[in-house]
């Protein structure tokens, strides 16, 4: 089956007559031609849509590109990739990826990869042992004393420096907890006064500790005053703070604060 199709050439003035050749016969699927003056873009879609039936997307490609170039539109085309590149900015935000032959060459490592930044916090978690802190209140029952005496323990085993001061109560467990753990350089008592100034059943329980250290100096302040510089030169000395408090106990709610206001890792406990 075969398809014939011609073009009439039209004369123009001024310009000598165009005549194009007797149509030809093409097969199904072929393109029929037209002559120049014939060429406009309604005669060329009616041609394509005639000739392109069976025409692969190379081939029609190829027909427009031809086309488009011949009516002046190819800049057009060939633009408009550009501008969107221009309205929509590129895609790799100024990250360079590294091309296969790359990545041969130098390694995985030619991959830039953003940089994680630690917070403080998670930082200090991660290192070894450090010296803790221990504060707490003298009014506490039996069963919380035993749980500080295994957490005392359990610190200084772990090689952790074990601060605290020589009153009765919290600080009394800490220290029974740490000798046990046969280490006593591990331990440090601060008092807030000279030993002297202790009650008795306290001097006893600091007769062996070895590293005990008194603040005669604050002999002729009160008890409450001379605790609070205690603290205060206790939480100079360590990194984290462990306390066990009441909701209402103010002298320890403040040393809290104020080891948070150091940046301190403070872990408080509430009895109550």
């Amino acid at each position: 089956m075969t398809m014939a199709g011609s073009c009439a050439a039209v004369p123009v003035a001024g310009l000598p007559s165009l005549r194009t050749p007797m149509p030809t016969h093409l097969r199904l699927g072929g393109f029929m031609p037209c002559s120049s003056a014939a060429r406009s873009r309604g005669a060329a879609v009616l041609g394509c849509a005639l000739g392109a039936r069976k025409q692969t997307p190379g081939v029609l490609n190829q027909l427009l590109c031809r086309y488009m170039r011949r009516d002046g539109h190819e800049g057009d085309v060939s633009n408009q990739g550009r501008d969107g590149a221009v309205m929509f900015g590129p895609d790799d935000d100024g990250v360079k990826i590294p091309t296969q032959v790359e990545t041969l060459v130098k390694g995985t490592a030619a991959v830039a990869e953003p940089e994680y930044k630690q917070i403080p916090d998670v930082d200090y978690l991660q290192q070894g042992p450090r010296a803790i802190g221990f504060f707490g209140t003298r009014n506490m029952g039996f069963m919380h004393q035993q749980l500080i005496e295994i957490l005392s323990y359990a610190m200084v085993i772990t090689k952790n420096h074990i601060f605290t001061s020589g009153a009765s109560g919290t600080n009394a467990a800490v220290i029974r907890g740490a000798l046990r753990a046969e280490k006593p350089e591990l331990l440090t008592v601060i008092l807030p006064q000279s030993l002297k100034k202790q009650p008795p059943e306290s001097q006893e329980l600091l007769s062996k500790v070895q590293n005990l250290l008194e603040k005669p100096q604050y002999d002729h302040l009160p008890l409450i005053e001379a605790s609070r510089l205690c603290n205060m030169d206790i939480i100079s000395k360590v990194q984290q703070v462990i306390c066990f408090a009441f909701h209402d106990s103010k002298l320890l709610m403040e040393t809290c604060q104020e080891a948070m206001n150091l940046r301190k890792i403070v872990t408080l406990f509430y009895l109550d």
